[in-house]
């Protein structure tokens, strides 16, 4: 590990708590210039439709990454069924050119939503997957092509003359390295590594083996890796795990996250139809941690840890988190604060 960041879901709760919309956004925005100030890596989010959650995360993104200096900043996952991927390759190149190459936008097929087939409500139809992965996967390709810089659309004769092509705009040139897939599969992260893209893989598996969540993810990363080598890619991929993980370092730390203590082990359950590993918290003292995140081999074998946090608690509440972690955590597995650098992937 050599870097860490924050994932939000960006949850603003039922009609009737108060929690509106606006707050979940500038709060957002607060807790990314706190981060960034910490030496945090990344500030990611979450995407959902139909829910009280985040989504359309490029003006998030855009107005984080005009307020900070260094973080990077990201989603975990944007679904690319509900995408038009010529309007994503657009947002995508601006994001980036705003951010000074600061991104680390992860995509996928999504996860299921309230919604029954949301992604026709947008106006995406033909899927003939009941899952709609067909439509997600031939959206990537046609944002690949896009974001490529060559030209995709016909000109207008009238003002290009007869068979002239125009290229998207604008263009940020290398933003395909700084896109991630998200994978709960080792296909699919095989797949990832074909395609040329990082590997941001997800909270959950869409496997249960009998291994544990880490051991099941390491082996995922390890494919994805050696198929990376086998296709000869030019540039060093990253990889990204997720994990919940609350330092305890004051008396209120162990008051609060007592009521997590029964989580502290792995999940298996049925999720979009597939039975599924998931991982475990942490919840400890400094060095209980330490041990714990060193033997956990997914969390070593990738070079980014995002910590999912509680954004409904709270800026202040979450930066407690964020500073406990990288004063007494984070140091002893390997982190570089953001000071020191960008982020490069582990050597393949």
């Amino acid at each position: 590990m050599k870097a860490f960041g924050f994932l939000s879901f960006g949850h603003y709760g039922a009609p009737a708590s108060g929690y509106t919309a606006r707050d979940m956004l500038t709060q957002a925005i607060d807790l990314s210039v706190a981060a960034d100030e910490i030496g945090v890596n990344g500030a990611y989010f979450r995407v959902h439709h139909f829910a009280r959650q985040a989504a359309s995360p490029f003006p998030l993104l855009s107005a984080i990454a005009a307020r900070t200096q260094r973080i990077e900043v990201g989603t975990g996952v944007i679904d690319l069924r509900y995408e038009n991927p010529l309007y994503f390759a657009e947002e995508a190149a601006a994001l980036d050119l705003i951010a000074n190459n600061r991104i680390a936008l992860g995509v996928s097929r999504g996860s299921p939503e309230p919604a029954q087939r949301g992604w026709e409500a947008f106006g995406y139809t033909g899927s003939e997957d009941p899952r709609g992965a067909d439509i997600a996967r031939a959206n990537f390709d046609r944002i690949l092509e896009a974001i490529s810089g060559r030209p995709i659309a016909p000109a207008d004769p009238a003002q290009y003359g007869p068979g002239q092509k125009l290229p998207l705009e604008p263009h940020s040139p290398g933003l395909q390295e700084r896109l991630w897939w998200g994978a709960g599969s080792r296909d699919t992260a095989v797949w990832a590594a074909q395609k040329g893209v990082n590997l941001m893989s997800s909270t959950l598996l869409t496997e249960a083996t009998g291994q544990s969540f880490g051991d099941l993810q390491a082996e995922q990363i390890d494919l994805y890796r050696q198929e990376w080598a086998s296709a000869g890619h030019a540039h060093t991929p990253r990889v990204s795990v997720s994990r919940s993980v609350f330092p305890v370092v004051t008396a209120e730390d162990q008051q609060f996250y007592q009521l997590r203590q029964g989580q502290g082990s792995d999940q298996v359950g049925i999720i979009d139809g597939f039975r599924s590993t998931f991982g475990r918290t942490y919840v400890g003292e400094p060095d209980e941690l330490i041990e714990d995140l060193r033997n956990d081999a997914a969390v070593m074998s990738a070079d980014t840890l995002m910590l999912t946090i509680p954004s409904q608690l709270g800026v202040a509440f979450c930066v407690h988190i964020l500073e406990s972690f990288a004063k007494h955590v984070a140091p002893a597995l390997g982190w570089k604060p953001n000071w020191e650098g960008k982020v490069e992937g582990n050597a393949i």
